[in-house]
C-alpha cells in the first residue's frame, strides 16, 4: 500500500514535468481566430485534463486496495443469508401502520369491525340502523357557506362596498355606451366612396356644417350657392350627384378644375359628414345662386344609399343569421 501511495504523486509529477517540457519544445504560434488559444496551450490543457482523470482513477483504485488489504488482515466470517419467513394475512395486517388514512378521515369511515358499536338499539323488520356521524368534509362545507353568507351580507348590503345588481346593470350599460361610441368611431373611419351612406341626423349635419364653413364656403359660398366653385343646391352636377359621387369628389378632388383632394386633410368620417351636409342643401335655392352646371342627376333609388336603423334593417332572416 505504501508503494501505491508513493506511486500516485510520482505519476502526477511525471505528467507535470512532461507538460512543462512540451511548453519549451513546442514553438509559439499565433492564436487562431476561432479558438483563442495556440497549439501549445491547447496541448497543456489536454495534458492537465488527462492528469486529473488519472488522479481520480488512482484515488479510486487506492480506496479499493485499502478495502482489500483490510479484508486480508482481518478476514470476516461468511454468513449464509437466511430468507425471511413469509407472513400470513393476519400477521401482515398487524404489522401495517395503524391509524386512519387521509381518505378515511375525510369521509369519517370506520372499519367493519366497529359496526356493532355503531348499532342503534332498535330494528324494523330485521333492519338495523347505524349511528354514522356526518362526514367532516360536509361539516366544513356547511360552515364555509355560513361564513361566505355573512361576508357577502356585510360586503354588499351592510358595508355597501360592492355594487348591487341595479348598479352593476347601470355600470355595464355605461361601459357598453363607451364601447359602442368607440366602435362607431372606428367603423366611421373605415368607410369609403363605395360604403358611405346618406345620414341626415342633426349631429352629422352639424359636424358637416362646421367642416363646410371652415373649408368649403370660400369657393362654394356660405349657403352652397357657388362662388368660384359650382352651385351645390341644385340638381345639376359636374362630376355626378348622390352620396357616393360627392364623397368621391371631395376625397380625391378634381385638380384640373381647382378642386383639391381632402383625403389627407379630413378623415373618412368628416368627409362623410360634409357630404351629407351638402346633400341637405338640395332644393334650398339661396339668393344669388349660380346657374346650374353639368348634368342633372337622378338616383335610381335614393333609399338604397340611406342609413337604416336597426328596426328597419333587422328581419327574421337577418336575426336568425
Amino acid at each position: 500500500m505504501k508503494k501505491i501511495s508513493l506511486f500516485i504523486p510520482l505519476l502526477f509529477f511525471i505528467n507535470f514535468a512532461f507538460a512543462a517540457n512540451e511548453t519549451q519544445t513546442v514553438p509559439v504560434v499565433i492564436a487562431e481566430p476561432g479558438l483563442g488559444i495556440n497549439q501549445s496551450e491547447l496541448l497543456i490543457l489536454l495534458l492537465l485534463i488527462f492528469a486529473v482523470i488519472l488522479l481520480v482513477v488512482a484515488i479510486t483504485l487506492l480506496k479499493a486496495f485499502k478495502v482489500m488489504y483490510q479484508q486480508q488482515l482481518h478476514p470476516g466470517i461468511y454468513q449464509i443469508p437466511v430468507p425471511d419467513k413469509p407472513l400470513n394475512y393476519d400477521d401482515w395486517l398487524k404489522q401495517k401502520k395503524k391509524g386512519k388514512s387521509v381518505w378515511e378521515k375525510i369521509l369519517s369511515l370506520k372499519p367493519i369491525e366497529q359496526e356493532k358499536d355503531l348499532e342503534i338499539p332498535h330494528a324494523y323488520d330485521g333492519i338495523k340502523e347505524l349511528d354514522n356521524p356526518v362526514p367532516a368534509w360536509f361539516n366544513w362545507l356547511f360552515f364555509s357557506t355560513m361564513f361566505f353568507a355573512a361576508a357577502y351580507l356585510f360586503y354588499y348590503h351592510i358595508g355597501g362596498y360592492g355594487d348591487l345588481q341595479d348598479q352593476e346593470y347601470e355600470n355595464e350599460m355605461a361601459r357598453a355606451k363607451v364601447e359602442k361610441a368607440a366602435y362607431l368611431e372606428k367603423s366611421a373611419n373605415a368607410i369609403d366612396e363605395n360604403s358611405v351612406k346618406a345620414d341626415n341626423t342633426p349631429m352629422v349635419l352639424a359636424e358637416g356644417r362646421t367642416i363646410f364653413d371652415a373649408n368649403c364656403q370660400v369657393c362654394h359660398g356660405d349657403k352652397g350657392q357657388g362662388i368660384i366653385g359650382p352651385n351645390l343646391t341644385d340638381d345639376y352636377w359636374l362630376h355626378g350627384g348622390g352620396v357616393n359621387n360627392i364623397f368621391k369628389t371631395i376625397k380625391y378632388g378634381v385638380p384640373e378644375k381647382g378642386m383639391v383632394s381632402w383625403e389627407k386633410t379630413l378623415n373618412p368620417k368628416q368627409i362623410s359628414a360634409v357630404t351629407n351636409f351638402i346633400l341637405s342643401l338640395q332644393g334650398t335655392n339661396p339668393v344669388g345662386a349660380k346657374a346650374p352646371q353639368g348634368e342633372k342627376y337622378e338616383a335610381e333609388n335614393p333609399q338604397d344609399n340611406e342609413m337604416k336603423s336597426a328596426g328597419d334593417s333587422t328581419t327574421t332572416a337577418n336575426a336568425t343569421k
